[in-house]
């Protein structure tokens, strides 16, 4: 088994945390990950993604050319690492800041108004848990109480409230999710 997934979108959104936070779920699975940032010199604002692998195999490059997921947090992003999803891939796009038309892109599209649904919450900044929760389900990469294991350890004991702020904004991926794709 092999995930190579990009996600995307700008500084401040989540990005890298999100992407290291799969990285160590799989290193905690016993899985060989790989976790590849790219920032601006701006970051906040900037443009910023990150790749990463999760596989049962070795990996032998960090840098992913064709992707088998990719999360995309705005249109940029969106119209950046489209064309890099493998056609039965997956996608899955913050709807709050991302339009797609059903032809472009890979065949599975989950469209997530993640944005709007952090905001429900309460803070935005939780945006990032969201679209992880949608990803998350879609693939079924890991168990949900692994998920937050993982969580709540890169997140400390210091910081309840905010770990149960994304738990409910993973649960609320999860269900917007559930609703797209059965």
């Amino acid at each position: 088994m092999t995930e190579r997934v990009i996600v995307a979108g700008f500084g401040g959104q989540g990005i890298l945390f999100l992407g290291r936070l799969l990285a160590q779920i799989g290193m905690d699975r016993g899985s060989h990950v790989t976790f590849f940032p790219a920032y601006g010199p701006e970051v906040r604002g900037g443009r910023a993604n990150c790749h990463v692998i999760i596989s049962s195999d070795a990996i032998f490059s960090p840098r992913i050319d064709v992707a088998d997921a990719a999360l995309a947090m705005n249109q940029i992003s969106w119209d950046y690492f489209a064309g890099r999803v493998r056609p039965d891939g997956l996608a899955v796009v913050n709807a709050s800041m991302t339009e797609v038309e059903d032809n472009t892109g890979p065949e599975r599209l989950i469209r997530v108004p993640a944005t709007d649904l952090a905001s429900e919450l309460g803070d935005v900044r939780a945006t990032n848990m969201v679209m992880l929760g949608a990803y998350n389900h879609a693939r079924q990469l890991f168990p949900l109480d692994v998920l937050l294991d993982d969580l709540r350890g890169m997140l400390g004991r210091s910081k309840a409230a905010l770990f149960e702020l994304n738990r409910a904004a993973i649960q609320r991926g999860i269900d917007s999710a559930e609703a797209q794709i059965g």
